[in-house]
Order: C-alpha cells, then structure tokens, then sequence
C-alpha cells in the first residue's frame, strides 16, 4: 500500500486525489493533508482519511478547524500557515506527494518533499515554470521520481514509454481553446467574468478556467514541458483540438506520431502517477471512438491568445523570467476575477511586466532570486494597474 500526502486536498486536483484513494483502500493511505481556507470540507475529508498530520494554509482558520475535528481520537498533528503546508509535504513514511497547491506557493513545499526523499505526483505547474532551474538538480541529487499529474504532460510521459534515448523529436501539446475559441477576437473587449469561466470541456478552479482562456495554461505548459523533457522550445508546439479526446501527442525520429486518448477525466493522469509503473483497473466510462465522432485540430491564433507568445519569449530568455511571467498571470487573473481590469487588461499587463523584468534577469537563479522575482512581478503589475491615469481602460464598467 502506497502511503501519500496531498497538498491542497479541498481543490479541484485534490478532491479527485481523494476519490482515487477512496476508490482503492488497498492501494493507497493518506499521511498527510494541506488545504486552503475551506474549513468545512476539509474536516470532512479528515473524518473520512484518517491523516496522521493535516495544515490549514489560513491561519486565521485553525481555530475553527480545530473545533470542528475536536471529537476525533486520535487527533491529528494540527498545523497552520506555509510554515505547516512545508511540515505535510516532508513528513512521515509518505512515499509520494501530490501537490495540487494552485501557483507558486506550492513550489516550497515540493522543495521539502524533495529534500525529504519523497516521489512527487506534479499537478502544481509552477514549480518547474517558476522553479525549474532549482527542482531540477534537486530531483537528481535526492533520486527522487517527478511524474506529471496533468493531463498533457502525463499524455507526454505516458507516450515515452519504451521510447528510446534520443529517440523523441517534437512534442505536440493539446489545447480546447477554452471559453473562447468560437469567439471573433473583436468581441473579446466585451468579456466578463462569467463568460471566461464557461469551460466547453473541463471542470477546474477559477484561476485555471481563466488561463484556459487566455491560452496561457498551454503556454506555462510550454515551460513545463521543456523542463520535464528536455526539448527546446521550437520543438514543442501547440495545437487546438476541441474534442479534448487527444491529450497530446509525440513525434519521434522516424516521423512517428504517437498520442494518448481518453474523456475529459483528470482522475486518470492522477491515477498513473500514483500506481506507476503499473496501470490499475477502474469501472470508468471507456474511450468509445464512434461516440467520440471527429477529432479535428487548428493552429491557435495568435492574435486572439497573445498570453502564448509571452510564454514562449519568457522561457527561451530563461533565468528568472518564467518565475515573473507567472507571478504576473496569477496578479492579473486576480485582478480580473475580482473585476478590476478587463479580459485584455491581463496580457497587455504581463507583458509589460516582463519589459520591466528584463533587464535585471539572472541567467542562473537560486531559489531566493525566483522568490524575490515572483514578489517582485505581483507588485509591478499591482501597481501598474492602480496607477494608470486612464482609469476607463482598466475599470470594467
């Protein structure tokens, strides 16, 4: 039985996490638990898998977690704060870590999970967007496994197996378009909240549905990729397939092309990462291919998903400038989300912010120039979007 911790448990990627477990008691045990501020169903996920060590990220919460587990025997370790989300990531005998911690605060804690010998299960894209040049040499050093848990890198990993050596040319990566990819580009202007948060095909988190339609989901993915697996960025390419049937697709020396499909179902990235190398029985719904129907394909446009070409320029210049450029996405879909900008406002935002980046960029960061890249982007685009003179451009009416 695999013994794992599970960073951000009441999220989108934890909660499927914890289906997974439910669903083989004979496979997996919980360890540890991390969660946001979602105090209600966190005592509920703590009732039902017994954690020997849960934190609760808002310290202000621990108060009334704490009276809401009070009659459990035993009592769980008790902790608060990133100090407490860093303890669950290193502790115990958990041999593997699923950090579902959304942006860069998940990027300590998997530090200390690696430090501390313990596989990682990467649903947490910026670690390696932000930290990739510190992970990295870490991973080597502590011989630990970093599987990805999303669906588009697990696709990738999925497709290397028994791929040889050198063997990979081209990466393909997937992308539905999100909630706009029918739209003229022209109505973008006009977008509210609630219309990007309308996902043809996923269900996800606020913040993710946001980056799904700007596209700068697929263009951190880009980063990642090339971390994970080695390619340069003009061998990693993007292409819109609506269906997300195809998760994404490799191209090896010899011109062959080889992908992975399923339905729209994190569970199943999560599931392999847990139980690899071994694929494990499940009553899902299969792929039916005739039900499926056409899977088409388009290049993105570029015009429509500027957030892309950022990614892009940010990772070939390296350093720390990944670390802003996601620094400055999560700043800006805060913002929107909290309907202080526009829809637009967020990559005419973030490219600005990398302009002011670069001419202090470090080639080789160490994680305290990436920590202080990330403040330091969060309040130039704070500030840029409360000190423009043309409070009309940013305000939405």
């Amino acid at each position: 039985m695999k013994a794992i911790s599970l960073l951000g448990s009441t999220g989108s990627i934890g909660t499927q996490t914890l289906d997974i477990v439910a669903q083989y008691p004979d496979q997996f045990r919980i360890v540890g638990m991390a969660a946001g501020r979602n105090v209600e169903l966190f005592a509920q996920q703590i009732r039902q898998f017994h954690p020997e060590i849960v934190a609760i990220c808002d310290e202000d919460k621990l108060p009334e977690l704490r009276a809401a587990i009070a009659d459990l025997d035993p009592q769980p370790i008790l902790l608060a704060g990133s100090a407490g989300v860093v303890e669950v990531a290193q502790y115990g005998d958990a041999e593997a870590v699923v950090t579902g911690i959304v942006g860069c605060a998940g990027l300590l804690p998997t530090i200390a999970a690696i430090k501390a010998g313990k596989d990682i299960a990467l649903a947490n894209k910026e670690t390696l967007i932000a930290g990739g040049p510190v992970v990295l040499p870490l991973v080597e050093k502590h011989g630990v496994k970093l599987l990805p848990a999303d669906s588009e890198h697990s696709a990738i990993f999925q497709c290397l197996q028994g791929v040889p050596k050198g063997g990979l040319r081209k990466i393909l990566l997937t992308a539905s378009g999100g909630a706009f990819r029918d739209w003229a580009v022209e109505k973008l202007a006009d977008v509210t909240v609630a219309d990007a948060l309308k996902h043809p095909n996923w269900s996800m988190g606020r913040k993710i549905t946001v980056d799904s339609a700007t596209l700068m989901n697929k263009g951190l993915e880009v980063i990642e990729a090339h971390y994970l697996f080695g390619l340069d960025y003009d061998d990693i390419e993007i292409v819109i397939h609506p269906q997300s049937i195809i998760h994404s697709l490799i191209e090896l020396q010899d011109t062959s092309v080889l992908a992975q499909l399923g339905w729209a179902d994190m569970r199943l990235p999560l599931l392999y990462a847990l139980s690899y190398p071994d694929r494990l029985p499940t009553n899902w719904e299969r792929l039916n291919l005739v039900k499926a129907g056409n899977l088409t394909f388009r290049e993105p446009d570029h015009e429509k998903y500027p957030c892309m070409g950022l990614a892009y320029a940010a990772g070939r210049a390296g350093g720390c400038l990944p670390a802003v450029l996601n620094a400055a996405n999560e700043q800006a879909v805060a913002l929107f989300l909290d309907e202080k900008i526009r829809f637009l406002d967020i990559p005419r935002l973030i490219e600005q912010t990398c302009d002011h980046y670069q001419s202090q960029n470090q080639a080789t960061p160490c994680l305290d120039d990436i920590l202080a890249a990330d403040e330091w982007a969060r309040q130039d685009l704070l500030t840029a979007s409360q000190e423009s003179g043309d409070r009309k451009y940013f305000m939405v009416k």
